[in-house]
């Protein structure tokens, strides 16, 4: 006889004025990452007009603390279909008009859809270091050989669907992962503006090559 697994357990804590709901199976929203949120609404009054979208947003707290309160609908994508659901009831809670799809990045977006603004949160540890991170699911940090497979899979998504004078905002673990993406960003036709070193990673504000 087979027993069903033991349920996730949701917890509830605030992330800037949003409430989100997450449990073991996802990432705990950092509150450093508020960093990437706040540097992501501060873009929005910049880029063009047009919808936020999210890559591997887990429970979406960072893509809905950059729209919320905007008025600017939103994408949320991320693989997972439980993650997907968290981020579905934490998207309930805000005005703005908000999609979560679940499936591969290479897919989920319609070829002319255009974003304003991409937020990109990939795993991004080594395969080797993920066991240094107990506390993390897996699947939610697990970054291929370098740390750097789903990176380089978010910045193609960039590359195809960024508007023309949109951003790209990426979070990676270090400012030397950052370089060592710097031939594929070239190579896709897009440039890093500004990178910041944050407490628990790297940020780099992304654009189209002029």
């Amino acid at each position: 006889m087979t027993t069903d697994p033991t349920p996730a357990t949701v917890r509830t804590m605030p992330f800037g004025d949003l409430s989100i709901d997450f449990d073991e199976t996802v990432l705990v929203p950092r509150p450093w990452t508020m960093q990437q949120a706040q540097w992501a609404n501060r873009l929005l009054r910049t880029v063009p007009p047009g919808p936020v979208l999210e890559l591997c947003a887990g429970a979406g707290h960072i893509g809905l603390a950059t729209v919320v309160g905007t008025g600017r609908s939103a994408v949320l994508v991320d693989r997972d279909a439980h993650a997907c659901d968290l981020a579905r009831t934490n998207a309930s809670r805000i005005a703005e008009d908000v999609e979560v799809r679940q499936g591969d990045l290479h897919t989920v977006l319609r070829p002319d859809e255009q974003f304003a603004l991409v937020v990109a949160d990939p795993p991004w540890v080594p395969s080797r270091d993920v066991v240094r991170h107990p506390e993390d699911p897996v699947w939610a940090i697990d970054g291929g050989d370098d740390g750097l497979d789903v990176a380089r899979s978010c910045l193609e998504v960039v590359a195809r669907h960024l508007a023309d004078g949109g951003r790209a905002l990426l979070q990676l673990g270090s400012a030397q992962q950052v370089l060592e993406l710097e031939h594929t960003t070239t190579e896709l036709g897009l440039t890093t503006n500004r990178v910041h070193q944050a407490q628990g990673g790297a940020l780099a504000e992304i654009a189209h090559l002029a």
